[in-house]
């Protein structure tokens, strides 16, 4: 993702699609997360200027208070969008129509949006987006389990203290990087040819999470053990954590519909965008630990 956002390159020397159309200011939402905070940095290497939003940055927004979305959106040609948090919760359906209706009327001319794999739920919120942005090029971006999970999310305390608990059982998951998710929409934010498109991104292999944990001890130097339990188990964990029991409710049933299985299977979607291969979970491990993500 080394070419100016501003020049237009038409000589095919390139796998991935159409990087480079000329772009004004994109929004992405949730700036400062895991997914936002890559985003913004690669579109600003890029001279795209951007518009970081989040509840405490300086653009306000909030997926809980659509006053200041207009705001957010007025001026900008595209923005990314990462809804809080799942686009499978309830009202997620109705906040994507509220927010497709807002950047159509804003003029914004390209959404990408975030979105979870094999969820039947945030299949719906995508079509709330879609139904409600107008003439606005809508791309959708479902990802895989995220990787970094184990060293920026919810399962970093659990490498560093050797346990990772969790209600996977035998499910094998091609776990994504989120480097990877990152060039993906940053290419159908500034490029050609995603208008309508449907992204499936995985990494280049499943895994159990029995697997990645042992990958994770190679790569910390120090053994790491999978516990499976039950939802219902997990929901209670989170609870003792301080999660609220509306969350923890739905995290488990959530965490039940990804890991049955159904979404085991790797797809080409990257490399068909990047025109190279996704990072595999390996690398991922030992370029974090060398980062320092499990140091405790």
């Amino acid at each position: 993702m080394t070419e100016n956002a501003y020049a237009r390159r038409d000589d095919g020397d390139n796998g991935s699609k159409g990087v480079g159309r000329m772009t004004g200011t994109v929004l992405v939402t949730g700036g400062t997360g895991k997914t936002g905070r890559r985003v913004v940095e690669r579109l600003t290497a890029l001279g795209v200027p951007v518009r970081s939003g989040s509840r405490t940055g300086g653009v306000p927004f909030d997926w809980q208070d659509d006053t200041g979305w207009e705001a957010a959106l007025r001026g900008t040609e595209a923005a990314y969008v990462a809804y809080y948090p799942d686009l499978a919760v309830p009202g997620a359906a109705e906040a994507m129509a509220a927010f497709g209706r807002t950047a159509a009327a804003c003029g914004v001319r390209r959404l990408v949006l975030l979105s979870g794999r094999g969820e039947p739920q945030a299949a719906v919120a995508e079509e709330a987006l879609r139904g409600a942005a107008g003439r606005a090029e809508v791309t959708v971006v479902r990802s895989a389990f995220f990787a970094q999970n184990f060293s920026e999310g919810a399962l970093l305390d659990g490498v560093i203290g050797g346990e990772l608990v969790f209600p996977a059982g035998t499910a094998a998951e091609p776990f994504l990087d989120l480097d990877d998710l990152a060039d993906v929409v940053v290419a159908a934010l500034t490029g050609d040819g995603h208008a309508g498109a449907v992204y499936e991104l995985t990494g280049p292999r499943s895994l159990t999470f029995e697997q990645a944990a042992e990958e994770l001890g190679r790569a910390t130097g120090r053994p790491v053990r999978y516990v499976p339990v039950t939802g219902p188990a997990y929901a209670s964990l989170l609870e003792e954590f301080g999660v609220a029991e509306a969350e923890t409710g739905f995290l488990a049933e959530l965490f039940a519909t990804l890991l049955d299985g159904h979404n085991a299977a790797t797809t080409d979607d990257v490399k068909r965008v990047l025109g190279r291969e996704p990072k595999d979970f390996s690398g991922f491990a030992r370029a974090a630990a060398r980062d320092g993500a499990w140091h405790g």
